[in-house]
C-alpha cells in the first residue's frame, strides 16, 4: 500500500491524502473544507477502484469554481495512479 498527498488548488480544502492498495482507493483524508460533506465523500470512495473515482468525480465543480474537493481529490488519484 502506497500513501499519497496532494496539496488542492481552487478549493476551501488545501490538501487530500488517501493511500493505493494496488488500484484500490483507502484512507482518504482532506485538511480544510467542508467537514460533513468531505467525511462523507472519503467514505464513500472508500475500497473503489481509482478509475471507478476518478470517471465519478472528474469534473465536478463547486459554485462558482471551476472544481472541487472531488475533482481534487480525481485528479490526486489519477496522478498517483500515472506515477506507479
Amino acid at each position: 500500500m502506497e500513501h499519497f498527498e496532494h496539496k488542492n488548488k481552487g478549493t476551501c480544502s488545501v490538501r487530500v491524502e488517501f493511500d493505493l492498495d494496488g488500484d484500490i482507493v483507502k484512507n482518504v483524508r482532506f485538511s480544510g473544507g467542508c467537514d460533513g460533506n468531505l467525511k462523507a465523500v472519503s467514505k464513500l470512495v472508500d475500497g473503489m477502484k481509482a478509475e471507478d473515482v476518478i470517471s465519478k468525480l472528474e469534473g465536478n465543480t463547486c459554485g462558482f469554481k471551476n472544481t472541487s474537493c472531488a475533482d481534487q481529490l480525481a485528479k490526486a488519484i489519477k496522478e498517483a495512479a500515472a506515477s506507479k
